[in-house]
């Protein structure tokens, strides 16, 4: 048994090339996904019309390519539900309870309900910022008036 290390291979900090070999440029596309662009831009109009005309003749597989193409599928739907205004932070209590209620009494899912906790949080966070820069801003002028 040998006392060097199994990995035999030079350590990299950084960078895990040589010095002078950065690498692929950031965004330069594989030679093989270039070669297969420009053969399928050649007939793609071509292809198209005869995937649709599959589609039409009954093949499912074509139907769901095009279909998910044409119209993907929907990744969340608008939320119905009474939710209280909310015009000052310590008004966000309302809200998020009428939240939990709205999924205790089954309207939205709690999946739903987290996208909206998130947003009334992050609407929350505005009105404080709002807040914070009006009452700086009186203050300064306070303070101004005193150091004339």
């Amino acid at each position: 048994m040998t006392d060097e290390p199994r990995n035999a291979a030079k350590k990299t900090r950084g960078r895990p090339f040589e010095p002078g070999n950065p690498g692929k440029p950031k965004g330069a596309r594989r030679r093989t996904t270039q070669l297969a662009e420009t053969l399928m831009s050649d007939d793609a109009e071509a292809i198209v019309k005869k995937v649709v005309e599959a589609a039409k003749a009954g093949d499912l597989t074509a139907a769901r390519l095009v279909l998910d193409r044409i119209a993907p599928p929907r990744r969340d739907s608008p939320v119905r539900f009474n939710l209280p205004r909310i015009e000052r932070p310590s008004e966000a209590a309302a809200a998020m309870t009428a939240l939990l209620e709205a999924v205790a009494d089954g309207e939205i899912t709690p999946s739903e309900a987290d996208g909206v906790a998130r947003l009334v949080e992050g609407f929350v966070k505005t009105l404080e910022t709002s807040e914070l820069e009006t009452r700086i801003a009186a203050l300064e002028r306070a303070n101004e008036g005193k150091h004339r």
